[in-house]
């Protein structure tokens, strides 16, 4: 395994904690006027999704983890695991939903992911960045909310839930963050 310098450190990048495999969802560099510089990282364990901030100092380092990615379809949910189609094995593979169930709440069946194996075993799944869905459900605006931004809440064909401007109706497309499940634009097709 090669060792990462705390200088190298990059946002998804995979490395190994306590010998389990995180990903680092961000990384912030503070110089105090006095003492060594110190980054600040937000890391999520990739076998159980918790997440930790964690400071280092400068000459600190971790382990690179051995990470491999392979493309999948997601196929379908049984009720407790999310079930995806390996393309390059042609195998299912299952995933749990505690582990991977808050990148799922938008993702339609039959969307390409990126599967993450560790020790021959999927630990993670990489989502579309973006996805376009359909409003299936929101109130309608209220008369003279428009001299702010104001937001309400929408269900989506696949059954998640986001906060969309006064002026989307039900039947818009609109196109989401999977990252951070927030309201991009509304898609005229």
């Amino acid at each position: 395994m090669a060792t990462i310098n705390v200088g190298d450190f990059r946002k998804g990048m995979k490395v190994l904690l306590d010998g389990q495999p995180c990903e680092m969802l961000s990384v912030e560099f503070k110089k105090p006027g006095k003492g060594q510089a110190v980054y600040t990282t937000r890391i999520r364990n990739l076998l159980n999704g918790k997440t930790y901030d964690i400071k280092y100092r400068s000459g600190d380092s971790l382990e690179s983890a051995d990470i491999r990615n392979s493309d999948g379809i997601y196929s379908y949910f049984d009720g407790t695991d999310y079930i995806f189609l390996d393309n390059e094995s042609f195998e299912q593979v299952g995933l749990s939903g505690e582990v991977c169930g808050y990148q799922m709440k938008f993702i339609p069946e039959n969307t390409e992911c990126g599967l993450l194996y560790w020790n021959g075993q999927l630990i993670g799944v990489t989502p579309p960045k973006h996805i376009v869905l359909e409003v299936t459900y929101t109130e309608p605006a209220a008369k003279g909310d428009t001299a702010t931004n104001v937001t309400k809440a929408a269900t989506v064909d696949v059954g998640g839930e986001v906060q969309v401007p006064a002026f989307i109706a039900q039947g818009n497309r609109i196109k989401i963050d999977t990252e951070s499940g927030t309201y991009i634009e509304r898609v005229n097709d």
